[in-house]
């Protein structure tokens, strides 16, 4: 028989907050983290506005020496790692390390890494390209750092699906501690990747919002979207068995109740148009669970502000939920903190866990008129004060991957 698995630690990296706390209580107030672009000049490209994490120093988190060692990405997993393993009261004297693991996925690794290098092999030659690269930039390194700073030995791996990795890591941590895997795992989604060639290569693929008004540019539902922002930033919670939590007296945020993935086999960026895949994510999420459409309160959508994933994927929550689909509460996170690409299912777990906690859903923010065919509840305005006892997070990755991971009230 499989076990019951719980929430006991949180940590976010975000655009809005640097710890949960601040993220939490920005998101509450509505505050937006998107601004123009600061760490290259973007006059001369498409996109000019994303939501970069402010005032975030490594050197805060870990030894300097390990952070010089750890490109962007890597260095926003430790620092959210650290906080949610501090907020969960974890002891790792007295844990066989082997039994915690972590599953923490980066959608891209550094690009930064790969734009620098490649700058100095043009320039300089080969010879002087820099033999920490490949360590630095691959995508399992936020894993590995992870679990090299704090003694994990358990299991650890890294999904890469992209906008989907968060999601999917936290479902999978879900299931190895479910199966006896491991006790605990650090689960969750890192990416920094706010830089020359990425806001390039999203805005070459229209996908990015050419808006100048930060109020305006992520809007998702909105009749004027126009693209999704380029956010950063990292997502980490603590996960472990109902068992060890109770035997080492953690709090305990909320339970882990369901986990769905699919794929679209339809296109490689665009959502499958009658949303059956990530509909088919969430109603395996929900039979996981031993759940019905009926007892989902809110849903924490992929939400991207792109015109196909936000039309698309509220054809997916009426063919999960059916009529339940109109009455239950829906927004957007990426409307404040625009699009965390790998981390984003990591930091929207933390809010649909937040919300469950709170009794509190947050509004999606910069939506003003519902485009054509998005007519559900999206939160439009402000937040709402509301029991919320089961919660869904959804992410769409390019690929057609879906995930849909179900957190639930704990109950004894």
């Amino acid at each position: 028989m499989s076990r019951r698995v719980v929430v006991t630690g949180l940590g976010a990296i975000t655009p809005i907050g640097n710890s949960v706390d601040s993220f939490w209580n920005s998101l509450k107030e509505k505050k937006v983290g998107i601004d123009r672009i600061s760490y290259f000049d973007p006059s001369g490209y498409k996109a000019k506005l994303a939501a970069e994490v402010k005032g975030f120093n490594a050197k805060d988190y870990m030894d300097p020496k390990a952070a010089r060692r750890m490109e962007l990405f890597s260095q926003y997993a430790v620092a959210a790692a650290k906080e949610a393993i501090e907020d969960s009261g974890l002891d790792m004297s007295k844990e066989d390390p082997f039994m915690v693991g972590v599953s923490i996925g980066s959608g891209i690794g550094s690009m930064q890494a790969f734009e620098k290098s490649y700058k100095v092999l043009l320039e300089k030659g080969p010879n002087r390209v820099a033999p920490l690269l490949v360590p630095m930039m691959i995508s399992n390194m936020a894993a590995g750092n992870v679990s090299i700073q704090f003694g994990l030995k358990g299991k650890n791996i890294n999904v890469v699906t992209a906008c989907a990795s968060g999601t999917h890591c936290i479902g999978e941590a879900f299931r190895s501690i479910q199966y006896g895997e491991a006790d605990v795992m650090l689960a969750g989604g890192t990416e920094a990747s706010i830089c020359e060639i990425g806001v390039a290569g999203f805005a070459a693929l229209t996908a990015l919002s050419t808006s100048e008004d930060p109020m305006h540019a992520s809007r998702p539902f909105d009749e004027n979207r126009d693209g999704f922002v380029m956010g950063e930033g990292s997502g980490v919670v603590v996960l472990e068995s109902l068992e060890h939590a109770l035997a080492r007296g953690a709090k305990i945020y909320a339970e882990v109740g369901g986990y769905g993935a699919t794929c679209d086999a339809y296109h490689i960026t665009s959502p499958a148009e009658d949303g059956s895949g990530a509909a088919r994510a969430m109603i395996n999420a929900l039979k996981d669970a031993g759940m019905k459409p009926e007892d989902v309160d809110y849903v924490n959508a992929h939400g991207t502000s792109t015109h196909h994933n936000d039309l698309f994927e509220t054809k997916a929550i009426k063919l999960a939920l059916g009529d339940h689909a109109y009455k239950v509460k829906i927004n957007s996170t990426k409307s404040m903190i625009g699009h965390l690409l790998g981390a984003a299912g990591g930091v929207e777990f933390i809010t649909c866990v937040k919300s469950i906690e709170e009794g509190f859903v947050h509004a999606t923010a910069g939506l003003e008129t519902e485009g054509e065919g998005c007519d559900l509840d999206y939160t439009k305005g402000e937040g709402v004060a509301m029991d919320v006892n089961c919660a869904i997070s959804n992410s769409l990755g390019f690929g057609g991957h879906n995930a849909t991971v179900l957190v639930k009230k704990y109950q004894g």
